[in-house]
């Protein structure tokens, strides 16, 4: 059985890093079932011998932070920094195509529950790398990439993907909002199949001692990779 990283832990809570292909917890839908080896609740759980109560959702398919509580109280209060948006979340993605500099993409995303309701959706982002590599790319002899650093203001269901998708410039490694053909390039490029998303850092307010929080995840060989051929080092640049 997996044994997950912890990042932090203490009475309170406790923030794991949590690898791709993992889902916070079984679907409420009893229709749609995930096997055990795929649930971080229930692998967390029978890791630390201990309740647990989600407080927030990280794509199945995005790795990085994520944060249980371990008592009724803290969660509460995390779920309510959550929904008052007092916590601030960096994640690194890689893009298709240079995207600007800087800016902030605002722009209502259907509710996944009903797709009548549109919600407000907030991205910030920076670009801090690009990548050109010489494979043609529709009216171009080359291909271009962004590496970006996103915060998302808002926590609406594939925020991130969606809302560069907006901007066409689709996550790479994203099989529903993407491109297969930049899929491709990654996939031999880092001779790994992944969505390039990765929810890095979470900051906040400890639910029961009132001090701030900053927690972040640790970088894999894939994303190793990547800098590598982007000629950067993200950590470096905060």
């Amino acid at each position: 059985m997996i044994q997950f990283r912890i990042l932090y832990q203490d009475d309170a809570l406790v923030a794991i890093d949590k690898p791709a292909g993992f889902q916070v917890h079984a679907p409420e839908d009893p229709k749609r079932r995930i096997s055990n080896d795929t649930n971080c609740l229930y692998l967390l759980n029978r890791q630390l011998g201990a309740y647990l109560y989600p407080v927030h959702r990280v794509d199945r398919a995005t790795s990085g932070v994520l944060i249980y509580a371990l008592e009724k109280t803290a969660a509460k209060e995390l779920a309510r920094q959550f929904q008052e948006k007092e916590i601030q979340k960096i994640y690194f993605a890689v893009t298709r195509g240079w995207v600007p500099e800087s800016g902030k993409i605002d722009y209502s995303l259907k509710s996944e529950h009903d797709p009548s309701i549109q919600k407000e959706a907030i991205t910030e982002f920076l670009r801090v790398g690009t990548l050109e590599l010489p494979i043609p790319s529709q009216h171009h002899s080359t291909s271009r990439y962004s590496l970006v650093k996103a915060l998302p203001l808002t926590g609406r269901m594939h925020q991130i993907r969606r809302h560069f998708a907006h901007l066409s410039h689709p996550l790479i490694g994203d099989t529903v909002y993407g491109e297969g053909k930049h899929n491709r390039v990654f996939r031999e490029l880092l001779n790994e199949n992944a969505l390039l998303l990765k929810a890095y850092s979470i900051q906040f307010t400890h639910p029961m001692t009132g001090k701030p929080i900053a927690i972040r995840a640790r970088w894999n060989h894939l994303w190793h990779q990547v800098f590598d051929h982007f000629g950067i080092c993200p950590w470096m640049e905060e």
